[in-house]
């Protein structure tokens, strides 16, 4: 199966962010890809954190999710759908979550972003300063979903996360039993930390997992003034980077050979000599 990363440089006007979201996921489909991924955030990025709150969405309802559910259906793909704003029991906060869209246009699982974001910095007179949990309310289940490939072929375990998530390795593991084939992790690095340790973590759940892992992000300057790091990619269960865009808005393809999973698996069968 041919799988896409999505990266976009997203604004705070909602309805821009969709039609610059459609425009790619047609690319990516008209390239062949069976399975488009957008990166977080990817629908707005507002001036300040609590803006989420005024777009957030109920779960299975509102424009955003329409417009999910549509792409998947009209282009005929698998669509994990970055993450948007849904209400949360907690009216001062959105759960940030990732819905996955079948290509019959049905919701096929969502996943409510586990880790939230806080960095602080001061550097050469310049702070940097974020805390999702100002306006995110935390999810607390680790989610995968079965995602049907080719007809003559098995169908693919995908295992959920979100930006941040990535630095917990023990929320992948989770999502190995039983195994994934493909780890999916739309996100908004920082250009601070994602120049530091954006690809070095990704190619290390790539490896330690011994399947796939897709990549879209932010990536460039946005109107709030914030700098994302860009560099979505896809990368090999051997930990290859076989694709990347590292700024400004396009579409990363690769091939996902189930083949090349059980040649690393096979060759060195680390997932079956775990001990805890």
């Amino acid at each position: 199966m041919k799988i896409a990363a999505v990266q976009m440089v997203s604004g705070n006007e909602v309805e821009a962010n969709l039609e610059a979201a459609r425009r790619l996921i047609a690319t990516a489909a008209a390239e062949g890809a069976g399975l488009v991924a957008l990166p977080e955030y990817f629908c707005f990025m507002g001036r300040a954190d609590v803006d989420k709150l005024a777009i957030a969405e109920t779960p299975g309802h509102g424009p955003i999710q329409r417009m999910l559910s549509e792409a998947a259906q009209e282009h005929g793909v698998w669509l994990i759908g970055g993450t948007l704003p849904l209400q949360s029991p907690d009216p001062q906060r959105v759960l940030n979550s990732c819905c996955v869209y079948a290509p019959d246009g049905r919701l096929a699982a969502r996943y409510d972003k586990i880790h939230l974001f806080r960095f602080e910095r001061d550097s050469g007179g310049v702070r940097e300063s974020y805390d999702e949990g100002r306006a995110i309310l935390a999810g607390g289940t680790p989610t995968a979903c079965e995602v049907a490939g080719q007809p003559d072929r098995k169908a693919l375990r995908v295992g959920l996360s979100v930006c941040y998530d990535l630095r917990f390795p023990e929320l992948y593991r989770a999502l190995m039993r039983p195994p994934c084939e493909l780890l999916s992790v739309p996100s908004a690095f920082t250009y601070t930390t994602g120049q530091a340790h954006w690809e070095l973590l990704l190619r290390a759940r790539a490896i330690e997992n011994q399947c796939y892992v897709i990549a879209p992000a932010q990536g460039g300057r946005h109107e709030n003034g914030r700098r994302t790091w860009g560099h979505s990619m896809v990368i090999d269960p051997w930990g290859e980077v076989l694709s990347v865009r590292p700024e400004g808005e396009g579409v990363v393809l690769a091939e996902l050979d189930p083949a090349r999973i059980a040649e690393v698996r096979g060759q060195l069968p680390a997932l079956t000599h775990r001990r805890c």
